[in-house]
């Protein structure tokens, strides 16, 4: 399988993200990817709660869904937006960060609702409380392309392994972690998770990244680390975005996820335990 994944440095304005997106999936489909994946809040990146409440969508009428499942179409080709930042018409006011795979034909094969808040602290001048603003998710997705699974997480999710095991033990062999990554815990934690979680699970990782300094029209901007990565099931890096927007193609040899699960098959070493008391 050969992925694109895209690294975007994303604006507040989705209108103008759009054709910058598409354009690198294009460019992906040219190099002959099948698979192609964004970011985390591909369509905006925001730190201000009133500007996201005049320009972002519900699902049914976000641009961006139309714009990039019509890509999909065009190019034939699979594409995981790794997240959508999404009124959500029936529930608390609060929004949602919803991820998407989208088939070849164009059409919506999984969704996936984040499902641990970035609510943190990293320093006197860089705090986030995404759970403020955002509706965590409740369910795990597990989806197939192509015949493979593939099991979606985003972002913050990283830090919380037992997901990503869970998702192994349920068939994925590819996972998903599309990230817009804070500069100082992405210098500090990127690469070591992810590599972590393909190792713990003999999995392929894909993480495409936002990067750089946000551009804002409201509020103050934000910063993302970038380095979008591709790792294999042994916690080889095979592919490295750097910190500049862009497309990083990458072939998959798929076989390699059964090799690795058969030399060290941890997935089903699995022991009950007392709790601490």
């Amino acid at each position: 399988m050969r992925v694109g994944l895209i690294q975007l440095s994303a604006s507040d304005n989705p209108g103008a993200n759009l054709p910058v997106t598409q354009s690198h999936i294009s460019q992906a489909a040219a190099r002959g990817a099948t698979f192609a994946l964004t970011p985390e809040v591909t369509n905006c990146v925001s730190m201000s709660r009133a500007h996201q409440h005049d320009v972002l969508q519900d699902e049914a009428s976000d641009i961006t869904l139309a714009g990039l499942r019509h890509s999909a179409n065009a190019h034939s080709i699979w594409i995981l937006i790794g997240s959508l930042a999404l009124k959500d018409p029936d529930g608390d006011g609060r929004f949602i960060n919803r991820s998407f795979l989208i088939d070849p034909n164009g059409q919506i094969a999984a969704r996936y609702d984040k499902i641990h808040m970035f609510d943190v602290s990293i320093s006197e001048t860089e705090t986030y409380l995404e759970s403020d603003g955002y509706r965590p998710g409740d369910r795990a997705s597990l989806a197939q392309i192509g015949g493979t699974g593939l099991g979606m997480t985003i972002c913050y999710d990283l830090r919380f392994p037992h997901l990503f095991r869970h998702l192994a033990q349920a068939g994925a062999k590819i996972l998903t972690v599309p990230s817009a990554f804070s500069p100082e815990t992405g210098v500090a934690h990127w690469e070591t998770l992810l590599r972590a979680r393909a190792i713990e699970t003999g999995s392929f990782v894909l993480a495409p990244a936002q990067c750089g300094t946000h551009s804002a029209s409201k509020g103050r901007s934000r910063r993302t680390y970038g380095h979008s990565l591709a790792i294999d099931p042994w916690g080889h890096i095979l592919a490295d975005g750097g910190d500049l927007p862009g497309v990083t193609v990458v072939d998959l040899n798929l076989s390699a996820v059964d090799d690795v699960r058969n030399r060290l098959p941890s997935l089903t070493h699995d022991r009950n335990y007392r709790s601490v008391t």
